[in-house]
């Protein structure tokens, strides 16, 4: 029995049990893996304390951070379940169950798929969802970047390094990110932007060698030997079971980082909290531990 059961391991999850063991909180931590969206990320300029770092060197510096305390941590486990009978909230994963005297739901968020002809036969066959992990392998490749908002940005910065050519295919009739993105890639010869455009199908043989988009009526073919797919993420809370979750699937938070079932606390990307971004994931699950403090010290 944990005093506490953290489900995640990215900025929220790492901080809320670095700020649980400082209380003395027996804490358990189950996690797919480490670093959540952080590892995934571009550049980042704007993590207080550094002027610049890539996500994954970000992520490393989280998990030394949390490694150096006595942290009990589940790796490459996927939660199924979460309930809670009487005062006693129970975790199922795929490979055993936990249970603890309270939940801190850190999950984050993951990509959004297309749900196109072609997608799920050319994943990881020159399809993919982080430009970060798999940039390099297409240096000198014409490529496409699907979405307008910042995480399709940051892939395309980091493609204008790499690739030949990028093809940014945005739904929305302007590119949505930050200014300053917008204007790196807008001022690169090797981007070409197709707003109010949409993906029709994922083209190719054994490896992806075409797109096709529609614009309006008109359909186009875009002969292109990557894809990457930037269109926004969704919440890992599937498994949250009565939790009240909003119209996203968001976990609902008070500003004591609690849910809607007592005992059972959320932080960070897979909660309705706006804006999704690093330093507020880390604040939130500071918050997030520190009311699991009082809430296990007011229950004693």
């Amino acid at each position: 029995m944990y005093e506490l059961i953290i489900i995640g391991a990215g900025p929220a999850g790492i901080t809320a049990a670095i700020y649980a063991v400082r209380k003395r909180i027996s804490t358990l931590v189950i996690t797919g893996d480490i670093g959540g969206q952080a590892a995934l990320s571009g550049d980042v300029e704007n993590y207080t304390g550094y002027q610049f770092i890539s996500g994954p060197e970000l992520a490393l510096k989280f998990e030394e951070h949390l490694r150096r305390f006595d942290i009990v941590l589940k790796e490459k486990e996927e939660v199924r379940q979460l309930n809670k009978l009487d005062d006693v909230v129970r975790v199922r994963t795929d490979k055993g169950v936990y249970e603890g005297k309270s939940v801190i739901i850190a999950s984050g968020k993951r990509s959004r798929e297309l749900g196109v002809p072609g997608e799920k036969e050319f994943k990881n066959k020159g399809l993919t969802y982080c430009a970060t992990c798999d940039a390099p392998i297409f240096a000198g490749k014409d490529v496409a970047v699907i979405g307008g908002g910042n995480s399709a940005l940051d892939a395309a910065i980091q493609l204008i390094k790499i690739a030949r050519k990028i093809y940014i295919i945005n739904a929305a009739g302007q590119l949505t990110g930050d200014p300053v993105m917008r204007d790196i890639v807008l001022q690169s010869p090797k981007a070409s932007v197709f707003n109010s455009s949409h993906v029709t199908a994922i083209l190719g043989e054994k490896m992806v060698n075409a797109i096709k988009i529609k614009k309006d009526n008109t359909e186009e073919t875009l002969s292109v030997q990557g894809v990457f797919v930037e269109i926004g993420l969704m919440p890992n809370s599937e498994f949250s079971g009565d939790v009240e979750k909003n119209r996203y699937g968001e976990i609902k938070v008070n500003p004591y980082n609690e849910t809607s079932i007592p005992g059972i606390f959320a932080a960070g990307d897979v909660t309705d909290v706006p804006e999704k971004q690093i330093v507020i994931a880390a604040g939130e699950g500071s918050k997030a531990a520190l009311s699991v403090f009082k809430y296990l010290i007011h229950r004693s």
